[in-house]
């Protein structure tokens, strides 16, 4: 079976179908590999996940996933039979769950939810919070607990949208140090929407820059 996870050929989007926010994107993503796409507000990096996870169409080019075409002009395969996680900086969370059932909502029939909500809750050092709903918990944790819902049904491909914008310098450092571990440990393959250039060299091994595609 290849490593290859992602790959976007010639990919474009367009809004209007006339100003183009993305253009001929090409970009490829093997498995365990952590990827940041580095640029400027309104240079298209969040159109780019979006595209990715099936929430925007292509205007151009396609986008397979593990060899299988799942965006292209005349193909789109939901969102949900993709296989990908997606996080983004606010409402990560559903405010009326536990920590402990944010977690599990997204954990498929087939799988053993009691070990896998257990397992992230250790692996992520928040088993004091399982009960907690997420106004009750801190800002970073609130992370955590985001972090760990979206890779409770082991997807190919865990995209984060600035996730980490709205907290402190400490807190940020903190957390890279422990996703880095986290990350490698789970062999988890990341493509990471960031503005920060230090952010995408702790967290990721390739930086692309819409700027220069």
């Amino acid at each position: 079976m290849s490593d290859l996870i992602l790959e976007l050929k010639d990919l474009s989007h367009s809004y209007d179908g006339k100003e183009i926010s993305l253009n001929n994107i090409t970009l490829t993503v093997n498995k365990a590999e952590r990827v940041s796409i580095l640029g400027p507000s309104g240079s298209g990096k969040s159109t780019l996940l979006r595209l990715i996870a099936g929430l925007e169409k292509p205007y151009s080019g396609t986008i397979a996933i593990q060899g299988k075409i799942v965006s292209s002009v005349n193909q789109m395969v939901a969102p949900e039979k993709r296989n990908v996680g997606l996080v983004v900086q606010e409402k990560a969370l559903f405010p009326h769950l536990t920590v402990q059932k944010n977690i599990g909502f997204g954990i498929r029939k087939n799988q053993d939810r009691s070990k896998i909500i257990s397992d992230l809750l250790s692996l992520f050092k928040i088993e004091h919070l399982s009960n907690k709903y997420p106004h009750e918990i801190s800002g970073g944790e609130q992370q955590r607990a985001a972090l760990a819902r979206s890779m409770a049904p082991d997807p190919e491909l865990l995209m984060l949208d600035e996730p980490f914008s709205a907290l402190d310098k400490k807190l940020k450092e903190e957390l890279y140090a422990e996703l880095n571990q986290i990350f490698k440990e789970r062999e988890q393959t990341i493509v990471l929407v960031t503005h920060d250039l230090d952010e995408a060299k702790v967290l990721s091994e390739k930086q692309v820059n819409l700027e220069n595609t």
